[in-house]
Parts: C-alpha cells; structure tokens; sequence
C-alpha cells in the first residue's frame, strides 16, 4: 500500500452521498408522521373544549380503548401534544442538520445532481407546491 491518503472511488462517494439523502427523506418522513400526529391531538382538543367536561368519552391506550371524562382527558392530550411539538422541533433541526451535512458533502465531492431524480432539477417539482398530504382547514 502506498503512503498517500486513500481518495475514495467514484462509487463510494456516490453510496455516501445516496446514504445520505436517503436519511435526509427518513427525516422528512418522520416529520410528516409527527406533524400529523400534532394535527390530529389539536382537532380533538378543539372538539373536546366544545363538551360538557363531564361527558364521557374514550381514549385509545396501547390498542384498547378506556373509558374516560372529558375533563380527564384534555390535560393528558394537551400534554402529549406539548411533547410532541418537542420532537416535531427536534427532528426539523435534525433534517436542517442534516440538509447542511449534504451540501457540504457535494460541495467536498464536487458532485452536481442531473436527470429526473434531480431535486435542484427537476421542472415537475418546480412547479407543482410541496403537500404533506393533509387537507387544513385555509389551504388551497
């Protein structure tokens, strides 16, 4: 073996850089699973405040609904939504991070993304708008 510092091959810098945006899409998913998940505990807040706090309602708990009040309810969503949130932030500052860590690995490796799965390229993303898939009450 010689002494110079080993340059990695075109192909390892092509796996690395697929690695990466594989784990780049993994994040955004999440955050699309999350961020829904957040929507749907602040519609159920929503509808549970309209309630009678006495009323009974039920909750699902590891696959098996219980019976609950309304009033026993809402602090148990209401905190579960709070922590959601947390890692709805977390996971945005992992796909930023993330996002960085693919740039700067492009820029070191020179690479320049071209055809159809182009994200820089690609006219169809350009100009159809991002959707999560979920309808919000504003959005058109």
């Amino acid at each position: 073996m010689s002494s110079k510092s080993k340059t990695p091959s075109h192909q390892e810098i092509l796996d690395g850089f697929n690695k990466l945006r594989q784990e780049q899409r993994a994040c955004a998913l999440k955050i699309a699973e999350v961020e829904g998940d957040l929507l749907e505990h602040g519609t159920v807040l929503q509808a549970l405040t309209k309630v009678d706090k006495s009323r009974k309602c039920y909750r699902l708990v590891g696959g098996v609904l219980v019976e609950h009040k309304v009033a026993d309810v809402i602090p148990a969503l209401e905190k579960n939504k709070g922590q959601i949130e947390n890692v709805s932030k977390l996971l945005n500052k992992q796909l930023e991070e993330k996002g960085k860590e693919l740039n700067d690995f492009k820029e070191k490796n020179n690479i320049r993304v071209q055809g159809p799965g182009a994200p820089e390229e690609s006219a169809k993303e350009k100009e159809a708008p991002k959707s999560s898939g979920v309808l919000v009450e504003g959005d058109s």
